[in-house]
């Protein structure tokens, strides 16, 4: 299993997938043609669906800004490997072939070539939580711990950098207002959640805080902002605003946040290994459910959680978000995407209280619910998979004159 370094990744939205991972995919092809004249670029499938959506040509344009360039759309075409699939060609002056290379966006900013090789290196010695729960129990150590042992003790301040990156995008999203961009016209909601909620009592006050602190995050993302991966863009909001919740709520301190977001990278980490994170691949259960399992082992750790109610909690971020389809209107990572991030942040806390109530048992093992989240997801047809073909986005959700 990879480090959780590339669980976490600062960068800008609107999307891990659609924005972040071609724009990785054209910068390490630039790398080995930077002597060519034009580039052909072929976007496939769910790629080309909603790529203009999720700025994937802005990203592309970019990085090859200063060559001759087409891009070619595609979204009926499906390469076997990856619903998000991108072919670069590099032309010399005289158009011949210089260099072809097919890439796959997968997922949190990764990106994977026919080679199947990965970008990074294992370097955990497991990839199942049931095994890293006996390694801890005969060890007499916690997730977090788990995670130090292999990752080393630099992680820390990794994990701090990213911390700051996730709270510094929280207030931003609070300070800002206006509508998001793109055809929606979608008005910003943060900063209303959050003065609103301090005129109500404790329960509902806490409830409009959360909210807001999910929405601030993903509002940043669906404007360009800079956020991190939590385990993607489109999910980004839950973690944060839980670990934000821990901090003025719980007045947990930064240690213990910090720590906490070892052990939700672990989480995070467990589910691209042996399912998925794409929301073209499985649905917006692996992105959305996937943020929930890890807010919701977060949250649980703060609270003093063992390792064995951690696992029931995340397990349940997953069980219950199930069949999550990923139908973004428009094909922008708004509706029903931003909403999705707030309750499933609820959802985390309710998780964390009622792990906490149980001993930590439970039928089904964070490692069932995953490989039955991934059966679910490749048995989803494929409009309901990032497409904008099925599901609510099939509605005209475009403002009327």
């Amino acid at each position: 299993m990879e480090s959780i370094k590339e669980i976490y990744k600062i960068g800008h939205g609107p999307s891990s997938s659609h924005t972040m991972g071609p724009k990785k995919a054209a910068e390490r092809f630039l790398a080995k043609n930077k002597k060519a004249n034009r580039f052909e670029v072929i976007l496939y499938g769910s790629l080309a669906a909603t790529g203009k959506g999720h700025l994937t040509d802005r990203a592309i344009e970019q990085t090859l800004e200063k060559y001759e360039l087409e891009i070619i759309w595609k979204p009926d075409i499906f390469l076997p490997k990856h619903p998000n699939a991108l072919n670069l060609k590099a032309f010399d002056k005289q158009n011949n072939l210089l260099d072809d290379w097919t890439a796959y966006s997968v997922g949190g900013g990764s990106v994977i070539d026919d080679s199947s090789k990965s970008e990074t290196k294992n370097i955990y010695p497991h990839q199942h939580l049931t095994e890293i729960l006996e390694w801890c129990n005969q060890n007499g150590t916690q997730l977090w711990e788990y995670v130090e042992e292999f990752e080393g003790k630099e992680i820390w301040n990794f994990l701090e950098e990213i911390l700051e990156v996730m709270f510094a995008s929280i207030k931003r999203g609070l300070d800002g207002d206006g509508v998001l961009p793109g055809g929606l016209k979608l008005p910003r909601k943060a900063q209303s959640f959050f003065l609103k909620g301090k005129s109500y009592a404790t329960p509902f006050k806490r409830r409009s805080q959360l909210f807001a602190y999910a929405l601030a995050v993903s509002e940043e993302n669906a404007s360009g902002g800079k956020i991190v991966t939590a385990p993607t863009c489109g999910a980004s909001g839950v973690l944060p605003a839980i670990l934000l919740y821990a901090k003025k709520i719980f007045k947990s301190d930064k240690k213990s946040i910090i720590r906490a977001l070892a052990t939700a990278g672990l989480i995070g980490n467990i589910v691209k290994t042996n399912a998925s994170i794409s929301g073209a691949e499985v649905g917006c259960q692996g992105e959305v459910g996937t943020a929930c399992a890890m807010a919701s082992g977060a949250a649980t750790q703060i609270m003093g959680g063992t390792i064995y109610q951690i696992e029931y909690s995340a397990e349940m971020g997953i069980e219950h978000h199930l069949g999550l389809t990923c139908d973004p209107v428009a094909g922008l990572v708004q509706i029903p995407c931003i909403e999705r991030n707030a309750f499933a942040a609820e959802r985390a806390v309710a998780h964390n209280n009622y792990a906490l109530l149980t001993d930590g048992r439970h039928r089904i093992s964070f490692d069932e619910v995953i490989a039955t989240m991934y059966k679910t997801g490749i048995d989803l047809q494929s409009q309901y998979r990032e497409t904008s073909l099925g599901g609510l986005a099939k509605f005209d959700a475009l403002p009327k004159c």
